[in-house]
């Protein structure tokens, strides 16, 4: 009896970690919607400043893509080495710093400049706390990455509103700075917590080294690159939205800057609203029949939001696709983490948060091009690939 009851001990004592664990990594989530959020809706402000067209923008924000891509091919090998937890730490205090320093710029070479740091931070934060995520979901044994996912995105849609609010009261400067505050504070709060706990057993309780040989495997490498190209093709859709519905909003349907801002909250609030109940969809209907029926509701709701000519279609438009594509990410990050840790997650994070961060671009050449509604259809046609992958390679791929 005493030893049953020890064990019971150990295993309340594990739960209770792994509790407080779930809540520190939510925060840091939401600490990198809340900011990402906060940068986007004043990018119009912050183009007016810098008298760059759209294809001009479009270049200055491949700084972004440019940081974080490149720091999230070595993140993966630094969360080996030193431990996601302190690479966690470290790239939220970088994304705190540097969210304050685009609304210093006045040129767009210098913009693309400051967008570089700050896509340092967010690639890196990016795959140290999905690393982290992927290791606690395979210590609870259940689907719950969409809950993290959701957090961000709730943190998107505070991070929007309050943008919304103070855009053409407080300037852009005094905005991020804000932020920035904000964020060294969080980070430092969370931070502290996070760094007392231990990392977590990789899946199946491999070590490392494990998961790194694993991780060489033909057949696993070739998985791990299939959930990132998921990943990419509805990330793409959401760096579309946050860079570029606000301005599709106020440029082609003339909406107030508080109302533009509504755009990128709307999608982010239906996006939240979808992955808190992703963990219940995921365990009812697999991951399979959640990736599809959430690619063809994106494609469905992007053709709507892109395309429509009224503003409160738009609105339901940009909201559907943000229930579309709320698990899809997720899912492909999780994955891809269960089978090569770290490095899985930074291989598929790379692709997915590539699609995010080069989709912008993409779209000012095409708007300069066509216009910006016609190159806004690209969303809905990549969220239609998306769906087929996943049907395509059900078998092996993702149930």
């Amino acid at each position: 009896m005493p030893q049953i009851n020890k064990t019971r001990t150990d295993d309340t004592a594990a739960d209770s970690t792994l509790a407080r664990l779930r809540v520190i990594i939510t925060v840091f989530f939401a600490l990198d919607g809340f900011l990402f959020a906060g940068w986007v809706v004043r990018i119009p402000a912050i183009k007016d400043q810098t008298h760059a067209s759209a294809s001009t923008l479009g270049l200055a924000l491949l700084g972004v893509s440019v940081g974080a891509v490149l720091t999230m091919m070595i993140t993966g090998r630094l969360c080996r080495r030193y431990g996601s937890h302190p690479i966690t730490v470290l790239c939220a205090a970088l994304l705190s710093l540097s969210i304050a320093l685009p609304p210093l710029t006045h040129s767009a070479l210098a913009l693309g400049a400051a967008l570089f740091v700050l896509g340092v931070g967010y690639g890196g934060l990016n795959v140290a706390m999905n690393s982290v995520a992927v290791d606690l979901v395979a210590a609870l044994r259940r689907p719950v990455m969409p809950s993290f996912h959701a957090a961000f995105s709730l943190g998107g849609v505070v991070g929007a509103a309050l943008g919304g609010l103070v855009a053409g009261q407080v300037s852009p400067t005094r905005h991020l700075l804000g932020l920035t505050v904000i964020g060294l504070i969080v980070s430092a709060v969370a931070g502290r917590a996070l760094l007392r706990y231990e990392p977590l057993a990789p899946p199946d309780h491999m070590r490392h080294e494990e998961v790194a040989e694993r991780r060489l495997d033909g057949r696993t490498r070739w998985l791990v690159v299939v959930f990132g190209l998921i990943a990419l093709c509805t990330a793409y859709g959401e760096g579309a939205l946050a860079d570029w519905g606000a301005l599709h909003l106020e440029q082609d349907l003339d909406a107030h800057p508080g109302v533009a801002a509504a755009g990128f909250s709307s999608f982010a609030l239906a996006m939240t609203i979808g992955r808190l109940s992703g963990t219940a969809l995921l365990e009812r209907l697999g991951r399979t029949r959640t990736l599809v029926a959430g690619g063809t509701t994106a494609a469905l709701g992007m053709l709507l939001g892109s395309l429509a000519p009224s503003l409160w279609a738009v609105l339901l438009g940009f909201a559907v696709t943000g229930l579309g594509l709320a698990n899809i990410f997720p899912v492909a990050i999780e994955r891809a983490g269960a089978l090569a840790g770290p490095s899985g997650v930074a291989t598929a994070s790379t692709l997915g948060y590539g699609g995010m961060l080069l989709g912008p671009p993409a779209i000012g050449f095409m708007a300069d091009w066509y216009s910006l509604p016609v190159a806004l259809t690209s969303v809905a046609a990549l969220a239609a690939v998306a769906a087929l992958i996943g049907f395509a390679t059900r078998r092996v791929a993702i149930d």
